[in-house]
């Protein structure tokens, strides 16, 4: 009786089997949902804070609002305001002064620092000190820079008239304000650039080096054929971020100068802070996108051209 019955029950169960797996193939073609909830947050707050304040500062660019009432559409007028606007091409050239007293000179030193660093052995008491001024606060750092560099009562000047030189007007004479400020940036962003030079330098493979001296490569032949090669996508990102740093420079001459003398340090960031305080918020929002296009067409040339030594 027993032996009759299994197959039947074998029989049975098999239908149960086939429905279990078509119920599984449904299952696996069926998207999950948790990937989605994990990501819905960032969506969400992307969407509410970052893709729709941009595409309403867009629409702002093209009108002319100050902050109530309806807008009212200008087409392009603020852009060619804009372009024709001695003021905004002064403060772009302001800017690029800036960078070209603070970049060059500053991935140098600051390769050349890493580079010393990589085999220190209190390499992280230098770092340490290093980064202390960029994790500052900036108006902290400016005071300082104006306690320093005050024409009447400033330590720098006081040391001249001990040595009996006259007073230097650092933050007054517009052909040392420039200077003055980019050397702020420098004393506080460098050592930034050394930390993340040092870290593209440790990732360069040691065997690489090993075998550049089985073969006879000195020092400067490394530098030139292996450090300096392998180090210009490092370089490339730095000197991004060191140009949108210094073309959205505010707080440093808002405190130590205020855009003076006779806005010879009156920079891109601050001619835009100037919109928003006048509440001109469409011609405030048609000079950001100026402002980003030109940024970003002066950090693909300068990537380009360390590139270009790159393939070389």
């Amino acid at each position: 009786m027993t032996l009759l019955t299994a197959p039947r029950a074998a029989r049975k169960a098999e239908p149960a089997r086939g429905g279990s797996t078509a119920s599984r193939a449904r299952r696996r073609r069926r998207p999950p949902l948790a990937p989605y909830l994990f990501v819905a947050p960032f969506l969400l707050i992307f969407l509410g804070f970052g893709l729709y304040p941009m595409a309403f500062a867009l629409q702002l660019s093209f009108t002319n609002w100050r902050g109530a009432g309806v807008l009212e559409w200008v087409g392009f007028d603020n852009y060619i305001y804009l372009l024709t606007s001695e003021d905004f091409w002064g403060s772009l050239a302001n800017s690029g002064v800036l960078w070209l007293l603070v970049i060059p000179g500053q991935v140098i030193v600051a390769l050349a620092v890493a580079v010393a660093l990589a085999k220190a052995r209190l390499r992280n008491l230098f770092i340490a000190a290093l980064v202390a001024p960029f994790v500052t606060p900036l108006v902290a750092m400016a005071q300082v820079w104006i306690v320093l560099f005050d024409r009447d009562f400033g330590a720098v000047n006081l040391g001249l008239r001990d040595l009996g030189l006259p007073p230097v007007g650092w933050l007054t004479d517009p052909a040392l304000a420039k200077p003055t400020l980019a050397l702020l940036v420098l004393w506080r962003t460098t050592g930034y650039a050394v930390i993340l030079l040092l870290a593209g330098l440790q990732s360069i493979p040691g065997q690489v080096y090993e075998a550049a001296r089985l073969d006879g490569a000195g020092a400067w032949t490394q530098f030139w054929r292996i450090t300096l090669p392998l180090m210009m996508r490092t370089v490339s990102f730095y000197v991004v971020i060191g140009t949108l740093t210094v073309f959205q420079l505010f707080a440093e001459p808002y405190v130590v100068t205020d855009g003076g003398p006779f806005n010879s340090t009156r920079t891109a960031g601050l001619y835009l802070y100037d919109h928003i305080t006048n509440s001109d918020l469409g011609l405030g929002s048609a000079n950001s996108f100026l402002l980003v296009i030109m940024v970003f067409a002066l950090s693909l040339a300068a990537v380009r051209i360390l590139r270009s030594r790159e393939d070389a």
